[in-house]
């Protein structure tokens, strides 16, 4: 009793606190709960994290009377709350400079609500991943939806962000309608609700059906391809620290519950992964290709938050296969990959979106057509926007190399002992990891040299200054895990491999554990041996121009140097040629009147280029706009006078009637 005395009080404080401080000091009160959150909850989990495994396996707290708050924390829950508190402290860092400029423009009653959000969204997801009862888990989940929304509607005023806003709120709770609709099917036999009930359920049912329903639902939060609609609106919607959060951590809350239902299993498990692996293989690929035609930084981010979900559910897809087919190496690579692509995503993927959020803030656009040599403005950025641009596109020594490597290991492994139909699966697989690789290696190539390089395309850009060393402090959080898990993955893939082991205890997968983590130090040796000789190079180079004198000029030119900034690569210019052969499924268009034959002297045009998300055009704003239209035509029957109303009363009263007398009711 004491406990939920002190839990209540502990509330109620953070409650008032938020609400009754001055605006200045809302933020470093939030920063304090975000702390106390952090050290609480690495206190809890640290001991799960022991070296090979060794240690209690699971930890539970009781904080009230009953199952309903009765937090379970195995090796998984841990790992994610380790994701949760380090992108959760980066952003809240971050947002100290990021929101300086609304002091002016928001009021004491924005702030409060928005950092009142801020910490309820934190500690829901903390929730999430520690709660085993299923009331008490959906709570949390809806605490985590409507505290996101808040978030992202951070900026209401503006049209498209409260419509952006509106759309990812409904879209939420269309995906806890599934979740709740798969506890209380799995919960009808047990008798309760919860993670326990579905492992109960699985064990004398077909788990195909129950655990694509818990798919949909977790997978609209997760923003896999066919449920993402919400997600290319969302994150460019919220600020940029929050941003950073949504794609960093929160979508990873839908990863977590998949996963999680993924380790109950017991049948079906070779149909499920062939599901999970041709969606996420689709969604892969899909969000790379529509992130290229993107104008806008953060929706090209936002798509590659798609394409790296999708990488995720690769690994999750061939984790379930391994098990399905007792392959202990697609066990052990799969999950593994999937599992450090998690925290990987979470990494560079923030440090990406911070910086966008710098840019903005230097320039007050989001449009790379408008922007150009800001490398020259904000090294410090640039160069933060360099590494998490090489770490997403796979490239070695940093850490999204690290976990594709697991999953390119475990299929060319795989491919000598298996089935001329599982040869074909893999081989598929290994293509679609190599295009989404290339196509996001391209993405990148135009994004940063758009946005970096050249001359400045706009008055914006020519103006734009480096953002304070205390916004760009907290990226260095991200940029030093970016590159030790690039170095040290042994480190890191330990506990990783730790969680398969509890979750999926097969004998044959732990030997594998010390032979594959040799390989990564291999894997890392070679790394350490690139950056070694790349300093190396630069030290020379140091060294042999330091008593020279060196000339500066203009930037080569191809044989030629621009005119005006407008002679450079633009954006659209620049994927032109993929433009044309994506088009049947990007649904890119030009917007530009004609030049007709009788037109001798042009007049002046403007030109621009779209494209559209296929599946987003004719799974939602299509039906949505069928909807929209019948209403309209249905509403003519409000025509305001008396007499229609008692008409529409005696056709009903009739239509009754001969129902009636046919004995149809």
């Amino acid at each position: 009793m004491k406990t939920e005395i002190f839990l209540i009080i502990c509330i109620l404080c953070l409650l008032t606190g938020i609400f009754s401080v001055p605006k200045q000091w809302k933020y470093f009160f939030t920063l304090i709960l975000v702390l106390a959150g952090f050290i609480l909850t690495s206190i809890w989990s640290i001991g799960l994290f022991a070296e090979n495994g060794i240690g209690a396996a699971q930890k539970t707290i009781h904080l009230f009377s009953g199952n309903f708050t009765t937090i379970t924390i195995d090796r998984l829950s841990a790992f994610f709350i380790f994701v949760i508190n380090i992108t959760v402290l980066t952003g809240i860092l971050y947002a100290f400079n990021y929101l300086k400029p609304y002091y002016s423009t928001k009021n004491n009653i924005h702030f409060s609500i928005h950092f009142a959000a801020y910490i309820f969204l934190y500690y829901s997801m903390l929730m999430v991943v520690m709660l085993r009862d299923g009331l008490a888990f959906l709570v949390a989940w809806e605490i985590m939806a409507i505290s996101s929304f808040v978030l992202v509607t951070f900026e209401a005023e503006k049209r498209e962000v409260l419509k952006a806003g509106i759309r990812y709120l409904v879209q939420m709770h269309i995906g806890m309608f599934f979740l709740l609709l798969a506890f209380l099917t799995a919960g009808k036999e047990a008798g309760n609700i919860g993670f326990d009930s579905t492992a109960q359920y699985f064990q004398t049912h077909s788990n195909f059906g129950l655990f694509f329903i818990f798919f949909i639902g977790f997978g609209i939060k997760a923003g896999f391809l066919f449920l993402h609609t919400w997600l290319p609106d969302a994150h460019p919607a919220a600020p940029s620290h929050v941003s950073g959060v949504m794609s960093g951590v929160m979508i990873k809350m839908g990863i977590y519950g998949i996963l999680r239902i993924v380790f109950y299993l017991q049948n079906d498990l070779l149909s499920i992964g062939v599901l999970v692996l041709v969606i996420s293989a689709l969604s892969g690929l899909m969000g790379v290709m529509m992130a290229i035609m993107q104008h806008d930084i953060k929706r090209l981010l936002a798509y590659h938050t798609i394409e790296n979900i999708g990488i995720i559910g690769i690994g999750v897809g061939l984790g379930i296969i391994g098990i399905a087919l007792k392959n202990p190496v697609l066990i052990l690579t799969g999950f593994g990959g999937g599992l450090l692509h998690v925290f990987n995503h979470s990494l560079f993927k923030s440090l990406l979106f911070f910086s966008a959020g710098s840019v903005y803030q230097a320039t007050h656009t989001r449009n790379i057509e408008h922007l150009g040599g800001l490398m020259k403005k904000m090294p410090g950025t640039a160069l933060l926007f360099l590494i998490g641009s090489l770490a997403i596109c796979g490239l070695p020594p940093f850490n999204g190399f690290i976990s594709e490597y697991l999953l390119y290991s475990g299929l060319f492994k795989s491919l000598a002992f298996s089935s001329m139909v599982q040869v074909i699966i893999f081989l598929s697989v290994i293509v679609t990891l190599s295009l989404i690789g290339g196509l996001a290696v391209f993405c990148f190539t135009k994004a940063f040299g758009i946005i970096f390089l050249g001359e400045a395309r706009t008055e914006k850009a020519t103006l734009a200054k480096e953002t304070p060393y205390y916004a760009i402090v907290p990226q260095l959080i991200p940029v030093f895990f970016i590159i030790t898990i690039g170095l040290f993955s042994s480190l890191f893939m330990k506990p990783v491999f730790a969680i398969i082991n509890q979750s999926i205890p097969y004998a044959e997968t732990l030997d594998l554990i010390n032979p594959a983590l040799k390989n990564l130090s291999k894997v890392n040796f070679a790394g350490g041996i690139f950056i070694l000789i790349t300093i190396i190079i630069l030290l020379y180079r140091y060294l042999h121009l330091k008593n020279r004198n060196v000339a500066y000029n203009s930037t080569w030119g191809c044989g030629y140097t621009a005119v005006t900034p407008r002679h450079q690569y633009t954006a659209t210019s620049y994927t032109y040629n993929y433009n044309h052969l994506a088009k049947p499924l990007l649904l890119t268009k030009k917007i530009m009147p004609e030049i007709t034959e009788e037109e001798f002297f042009p007049d002046k045009r403007s030109f621009a280029s779209h494209s559209e998300d296929i599946i987003r055009k004719f799974l939602t704003d299509k039906p949505v706009e069928w909807i929209l239209n019948l209403l309209k035509r249905i509403a003519t029957m409000q025509t305001g006078k008396i007499h229609h109303y008692v008409l529409y009363a005696f056709l009903f009263m009739l239509f009754i009637f001969i129902l009636t007398y046919l004995k149809l009711i």
